[in-house]
């Protein structure tokens, strides 16, 4: 007869990237996941593979999550403007945040940390990175069909550096204690869509 798992994958699953998302991958080891998850490390290793593994199962959840949201926000009808600089305005206000700051992003912290040694998760990183610069290139296509954007401004130009914006704002304000170094920059960038 087969064991039943004694556990909610999915649950495990997101206690993983939590705790990745706090530390980094480097930072976690497998007793630190065993620890933290509550399970077996045989159970961890037959549900999930090994710990780098897991960590993409967990950016991949992690990515999806932070994507769908984007799209969302950017796929609405009426004016793309003005939900194109939402988006930015949301990364830095979290970028600023005292209480999610200091997280960061797991994407951008992926890109810091693993990507440079790490086709797997630099391929992660990138593809993130694809699907964002493609949904707000998507917006500032429509923004500028509807007259919100001047038709001399590229749109996918423009979407490039929105995405590295976003990115940086993430990084920067991980690391810095100042909330108006963000904000300021993402209010100065949203100025070249006017």
């Amino acid at each position: 007869m087969a064991r039943t798992k004694e556990f909610d994958p999915d649950t495990a699953l997101q206690s993983a990237l939590e705790l990745f998302w706090r530390r980094g991958y480097e930072a976690t080891s497998m007793t630190d996941l065993v620890e933290h998850l509550g399970i077996g490390r045989a159970s961890l290793y037959a549900t999930f593979g090994n710990k780098h593994e897991l960590y993409l199962k967990a950016l991949d959840r992690y990515e999806q999550a932070g994507l769908t949201r984007i799209v969302h926000e950017l796929s609405q009808p009426g004016p793309a403007l003005p939900a194109a600089r939402a988006v930015v305005r949301r990364f830095a206000a979290e970028a600023a945040d005292e209480h999610l700051r200091l997280n960061g992003c797991l994407v951008t912290n992926t890109a810091a940390e693993l990507a440079p040694h790490d086709p797997a998760a630099a391929r992660h990183v990138e593809r993130n990175w694809d699907h964002i610069e493609t949904a707000l290139h998507s917006a500032l296509v429509r923004a500028q069909a509807q007259g919100e954007l001047p038709a001399d401004r590229d749109p996918l130009t423009l979407a490039r550096m929105l995405l590295v914006l976003m990115q940086g704002l993430r990084l920067v304000g991980k690391a810095s204690s100042d909330p108006a170094r963000v904000r300021d920059a993402a209010e100065q960038a949203l100025a070249l869509l006017d």
